[in-house]
Formats: C-alpha cells, structure tokens, sequence
C-alpha cells in the first residue's frame, strides 16, 4: 500500500492494448453514467437480478486496491476514499483520494490504465483528501482520441480532461488536457479546491468549489464556471454572492457561497442546478448584511451562457453552517391524480423542499414562518426562514431539558444542566456570545450523502444525522481558549469581531446528550406529506465499543442507491458495514463487514448479463477513530 510521501507514484500507464478506433458512446441499461446514475441524479437503476428474494446471497466478486492511503495526524493531511464511480461500455472509472484517475475492466476488477495528475499533498486542504468521482462527455464526430472524455476537478484546483480508452491527457483541453482554476478573487493556495465532480450538458463543463470554512471575513469567491467541454475554452462565470444594492463597499466583505457538493443536469430543460454553501464566514454575518442571496440555495443556470434561470433560497442569511449539502435531483411525482415535474432540494436542516424545475417556483407548499433573532452587536438575523408546509422535517429541530440522554445518571445530570445553560432550543437560534446549541448541528440533518428516487413507490429515500452541536460566538483574539473549553473545533474568523466554536453536544463520557439514533434512512411519500419508515442504520460501536447495543443508528456520511427489484443499498454507517435494506419496508435484508467504513455512495451496474454492486472502503478523513483503506470492492450472486 503506497502511503502519503511515497514518490512511486506514477503518471499514465497501459497494461493492454488499446484499440484505436473508438466506438460510439452507447448509454446500456446496465450502465452508471453520473454521479446520480444519471443527469437528473435520481440514484435509481433499473436492474432486478439482484432482489430482495436472493440479495442474503451476495458475495465478493472482485476487490480492488489502489495504494493511495494517507494519514498525517490531522484531517488536512488525512485521505477519505469517497468516490462514486462511472462505469461505461464495461469499463469502471473511479477516482482516488490523492485525484488519480484509475480504469478498470469492470468485470473483474483488473487495472487497464492510471492517470496521476501528481497534486501537493501538503497543503491545507479543509476536506483533507477526497474526491468524490468523474463526469463523462462524448464529443460529437468519430474522433481518434478522446471521443469519450473523462472530466476531474482536483484539489490542487485544475479541471482535467482525459481518453476513456487510454488514461491520456486531452491535449486540445486547455493546456496539455488541463485548465487551472485558481484565478479567482482572494485565491488562498489549499483553501481553495475541489472534491466533487463537475458537470456536462449541451458541450459544457460546469464546475464548482470547495472553500475552507470559519477560517476569515474574506474567503475565495465561491464562482461557478462553464468551460467548452472540446477546448477548455472558459465561456462564463457566474458568481452566487454579489454586494446588494444601497451597501458601501466598506460595510461588504464575505466570500464562498461555493457550490462544494455535486450539481445535477437537467437535459431535457438545459438547466444546471447548482447547491450551494454558506458565505463566509459562516457564524458571523455582520459584515455581510442582507439575506446573501444566492448563499444557501439551490440556482438552475443555463449551461450555454450562465444566465441565472432562477433560484430558491433554502436558508436566509446563514449563521449555523446550514449548506445545501444534498445533489439536487429531478424526477416526476405524482401529485393531485398526474404526473408533476418536481425538483427535490435538501440541506443540512433536515428539511426537503419540493419544487418547480423550470422555474424554481414551490411545488408543494413552503412557508416564510419567524425564527428567533440574534442580540450581538452588528449582527442582523433574517426575521423569517423557509419551511415546507406540508413535509415534516426529518431530524431533530428542538430539544427540550426531558430530550436529554445518557448511559448514566451522572452524564445525563451534566447534559441537562449544560442544556439549561445554553437556552438555545430550536432551529434558527442565532449563536452567541454565551454557550448555546445548534440544533441540528453543522453536519445536518442532510449533507452530501443526500437522498435517491424510488420510482416504483414514489418515495424518497433519505439519509440523514441526528447531533446537534454546542456552539458559542468568542471575541476576536480568544480563540486558543475557547478551543480548550469546547474541547472541540474552534474557527478564529478573522477579519471579525467573533471567533466561532463548536463541538458536538456531548456528555463527560463523551457520548451525545440526544437520545439515539443518531442516524437513519427515511422513506418519505411527498405527496402525501408522511414519512413511510425510518430504519437506524449501523452503530457508533467503532467510537464507542459496545454502544449499539443498547444505542441504535450512526452518523451518516454516504448516501443510498434504489434498484428496481426493490432494494436499497447503501454504506455511510461508522459501523464499517455496507447494507441492503427493502425498498418496501425499510428492513435490512443484508450487510457486510468492510476493511473500512463506506462513505461513499455505491453503484450498481451489469456487464454481460451479471449484476453488481460496488462501493469504495475507506473510511473518513474527518472521523480520526476511524481505521482508513483503500479498498474498492464488488459483489455478485454466485
């Protein structure tokens, strides 16, 4: 296994022959052409072979290895093996944390070709070292080389283009097959990269950012860009936090806003809709007055031109790190007795917003309703927020002193007396400059994991946390203290008058004061506005040893697949299990021990005749109990 700092790594190698001649791109059933499976990134599939009635047989069909495993001390310099990959015409494609992108023969796992773009390893990157996968295009004609282009955004912020067929550099992209991507206002050299893939429709290659949080007032800009997908050609940019109107430059400094988590393609209305993130800096927003549209929400932009179509903002004027973390995705429900085109939205406060893709217009109802407001001095809280009138939220929003939990008396006294201590109870309840309680906590509700579309039911399938997180504003310069009292994160914001700490709500024991579980898969029916099942899924057993069994249900860092046989397959657990759950009625019909913990989003997809399913094993770079890997691995009926 090649650990960080070995200087073996390699650039493009071939261990066949490849043929020439490329043929015509065909899009097979059995096919895994985006992120989502598809465009619209509904994670559905249409294969059956493996079904409810047969899935307790799976087995490891082929294992794969890629040697890229690092793990430095600290989350900047720790991998996290999250890719989702692509597999076309039988070949598989994935990505690997230091931004290799590898080939394999997708019925047995066999290396074809490696490309590595040789990225720095040591720089801050806030992730640490992850990419989550590729986007495919085919360029039109019969060309000799690189017909079917592989696109990566890396972390060192280059967009690459390279053969399908050979691991090759595109050489008419850009320069030599690569388009740097670090001319953008306040570029900071680590803070600034990449970790989902881009995008393509209509020849263009759409691609985002990855801003590290908490840090200062004046991050990287969050811009979206659209480059020609032959030539690398940059055709526009499209910038999601502007200066209102009636605000002095003086009295306007923020940045992000980025689009960090996975776009989704819409070809049939030639729409880009892009999620995006908080600005900067995330729990102060004094200098950054107004509602910093369009921070916090889901845009549709035109991929030819950038045009902003419309948008929908999911969070006003965001203090609680409250991205819109899940992929988009765009199906058809069945609304009022007839086929409804909907566009499904979430964010990390637990909440799904079902709207209108052509004009971002609510499709079931949402609410402007009053939220609490803040008392430190220059901030201005947003009076209202939206909620969705008719879909409860799927986590905890509130918690009371009775909410509290613990193994023992001692921890729950503790818990119920911070709690007393924070008066901070509900959602929207600004931070501030005494210890208080953002319920849900940063990492959701719902992040990237996100959610899929089961066709057959018409349901959605969500994963999701439930831990809140203690947060409290500190003055300018105190920072050093506060991370020793939170014994936890602490994010110095410079520039602002506030630093920022945080940590999860926890007992002495250091075990979380909420009553588990602590994550679940949800299967929600939107039109009828009701949760179907909830199903807690894996176990914190890995940090806590032995606590599954009387505390169900772990943090959630992977997001879930449907098939058309009824089943769901998902990792995301700490547990280091991957699972199959009915699509029906929510209960695990199959799981596996991994060498790690998938947090990733598997696959599935069928090559002459026989299905799959995969999903890369490697653990977290920001869960440091976790034991890391580097493996890839693939099941199969016998």
């Amino acid at each position: 296994m090649r650990k960080f700092g070995s200087r073996t790594l390699y650039r493009a190698f071939w261990l066949i022959a490849v043929p020439v001649c490329i043929p015509a791109l065909r899009v097979l059933a059995g096919d895994w052409v985006a992120y989502g499976h598809d465009p619209q990134g509904t994670r559905y599939s249409p294969l059956t072979q493996i079904k409810p009635e047969n899935v307790a047989r799976l087995k490891p069909a082929w294992t794969f290895h890629t040697g890229d495993v690092s793990d430095i001390g600290n989350k900047d310099g720790r991998s996290g093996f999250e890719t989702t990959p692509l597999v076309i015409e039988g070949r598989l494609y994935l990505t690997t944390p230091f931004n290799r992108v590898i080939a394999l023969d997708a019925r047995n796992g066999k290396q074809l070709w490696s490309y590595d773009p040789d990225i720095d390893h040591n720089l801050p990157y806030g992730d640490g070292l992850i990419n989550r996968g590729l986007a495919a295009w085919r360029a039109p004609g019969r060309l000799r080389e690189c017909g079917l282009r592989l696109f990566e955004a890396t972390l060192d912020a280059r967009l690459l283009a390279l053969d399908a067929r050979t691991g090759r550099p595109c050489g008419e992209f850009g320069r030599g097959g690569s388009v740097n991507l670090r001319d953008v206002a306040n570029y900071r050299e680590g803070h600034y990269h990449m970790t989902s893939p881009p995008v393509v429709l209509d020849g263009v290659v759409v691609v985002g950012s990855a801003i590290n949080d908490n840090e200062r007032v004046e991050m990287p800009s969050g811009v979206v860009r659209g480059y020609d997908a032959r030539s690398g050609k940059l055709l526009w940019k499209w910038n999601p936090v502007r200066r209102p109107a009636g605000i002095s430059p003086d009295a306007w400094r923020t940045g992000a806003g980025n689009a960090w988590s996975v776009m989704t393609a819409d070809p049939e209305r030639h729409l880009i809709y892009v999620p995006t993130g908080s600005a900067s800096p995330d729990y102060y927003g004094g200098l950054r007055p107004g509602d910093n549209r369009w921070a916090n929400s889901v845009v549709a932009l035109d991929p030819r031109t950038g045009r902003l179509v419309w948008g929908f903002q999911l969070v006003h004027h965001d203090l609680w790190d409250y991205d819109t973390a899940a992929a988009p995705l765009v199906t058809t429900l069945p609304l009022n007795g007839k086929p409804t085109p909907a566009l499904i939205a979430g964010n990390k406060t637990g909440m799904i917003y079902v709207l209108d893709p052509s004009t971002g217009k609510p499709v079931l109802p949402i609410e402007e309703r009053p939220v609490p407001q803040s008392s430190v001095p220059g901030e201005r809280t947003s009076p209202t927020q939206p909620f969705p009138a008719t879909i409860p939220p799927l986590v905890r929003q509130t918690l009371a002193a009775d909410d509290v939990w613990g193994l023992n008396d001692s921890d729950r006294a503790a818990c119920a007396k911070e709690l007393g201590e924070a008066r901070t109870l509900s959602i929207f309840t600004p931070p501030r400059v005494r210890p208080g309680l953002a319920v849900p906590g940063n990492i959701g509700g719902i992040n990237w994991s996100g959610f899929a579309w089961d066709v057959q039911r018409h349901r959605l399938i969500v994963a999701v946390s439930n831990l809140p997180y203690r947060t409290q504003l500190v003055e300018a310069g105190a920072g050093n203290g506060a991370r020793a009292d939170f014994r936890g994160e602490t994010g110095l914001q410079r520039g602002a008058p506030y630093a920022i700490a945080r940590t999860p709500f926890k007992s002495p024991s250091g075990m979380p004061c909420v009553p588990p579980p602590w994550g679940e898969l949800v299967a929600v029916d939107l039109a009828q506005g009701k949760v179907a099942w909830r199903t807690p899924l894996g176990s914190m057993d890995e940090v806590w040893p032995g606590i599954g069994k009387v505390a169900p249900g772990s943090v959630m860092l992977g997001g879930p697949i449907v098939t058309a046989s009824g089943l769901i397959f998902v990792g995301g657990t700490i547990d280091r299990r991957f699972h199959a759950l009915s699509a029906e009625t929510g209960k695990e019909l199959w799981s596996a021990m991994l060498p790690a913990s998938a947090h990733a989003q598997p696959i599935t997809y069928s090559v002459d005749g026989r299905q799959y399913v995969v999903v890369a094993a490697g653990g977290s770079a920001v869960i440091s109990e976790e034991a890391l890997s580097d493996t890839l691995i693939a099941y199969a009926l016998p």
